[in-house]
């Protein structure tokens, strides 16, 4: 029988293994070159400038493996929802034409700058929601406390990035899908811990989108001129500076 310090011993080394294969896969990824509308409603312009002129990390690092790892178990999760949806009688579409091998929906501005990739669009639902179509489909994965802060709250006050990134896609969607931003988004949360779903209609909120839209153009403008925009906070212990991995970098430069 094997010890607990031969076991702990493979375990290390078949997960170092893992982490080496997922690195090796982002390492040939290309960088991308373009604001992601998901991350437009991240709190600090500063940040968001940091990240589209991909500056480097305070450590030096990139993600782990670990990260790596939750980042593919949000992307199957995901798979399983449009599975389970459509197997409830929703008509969604995650890719043009629906295909395996299809693009994703998406939408292209500034002149590819900023850029955004829809989880879905439903074209018909079960006639018993009163659905209005065609929705945009969001799905996001969340552990158990944030699950049940976003059930709670709702994701408009419990996770203000993901209603920020909702707006602006219904706004910019509606060039090639006509009508999805006079329909609420469909928004799904999915428990990581114990599989327990969560959906919201999302109204569009014209408001918001138009912020976040003028705010990527804030970071477009301020990052060709090589001008930095205004921190979040006066005080380098504020709880987003302390989390933010340009942190360091960010306080080492002027106001």
């Amino acid at each position: 029988m094997l010890d607990f310090n031969h076991r702990s011993l493979i375990a290390g080394r078949i997960n170092a293994l893992i982490d080496d294969s997922l690195d090796a896969a982002r390492a040939v990824t290309p960088p991308r070159t373009y604001l992601g509308g998901s991350r437009l409603g991240q709190p600090c312009e500063r940040a968001l400038q940091f990240e589209f002129a991909d500056a480097p990390k305070d450590d030096g690092s990139d993600f782990d493996g670990q990260t790596l790892r939750i980042f593919e178990i949000g992307h199957a999760l995901e798979d399983l929802a449009i599975r389970w949806l459509r197997g409830a009688g929703f008509d969604l579409y995650t890719r043009k034409g629906n295909r395996a091998d299809g693009q994703q929906f998406g939408f292209s501005i500034a002149g590819g700058r900023v850029r955004g990739h829809v989880d879905g669009i439903i074209a018909a639902a079960p006639d018993q929601l009163g659905l209005a179509v065609p929705a945009l489909w969001e799905c996001k994965t969340m552990n158990a406390r944030n699950w049940r802060e976003t059930v709670s709250k709702g994701v408009v006050i419990a996770k203000p990035v993901y209603a920020a990134q909702i707006a602006l896609y219904q706004a910019y969607m509606e060039a090639s899908v006509f009508g999805i931003c006079s329909n609420p988004a469909l928004f799904t949360a999915i428990n990581k811990d114990t599989a327990e779903l969560h959906h919201e209609l999302v109204a569009f909120d014209a408001g918001l989108a138009q912020r976040m839209s003028d705010r990527a153009v804030r970071i477009l403008q301020a990052t060709d001129a090589g001008e930095l925009l205004p921190r979040i906070a006066t005080t380098r212990d504020f709880h987003e500076c302390r989390m933010c991995p340009w942190g360091q970098r960010c306080w080492s430069l002027p106001a």
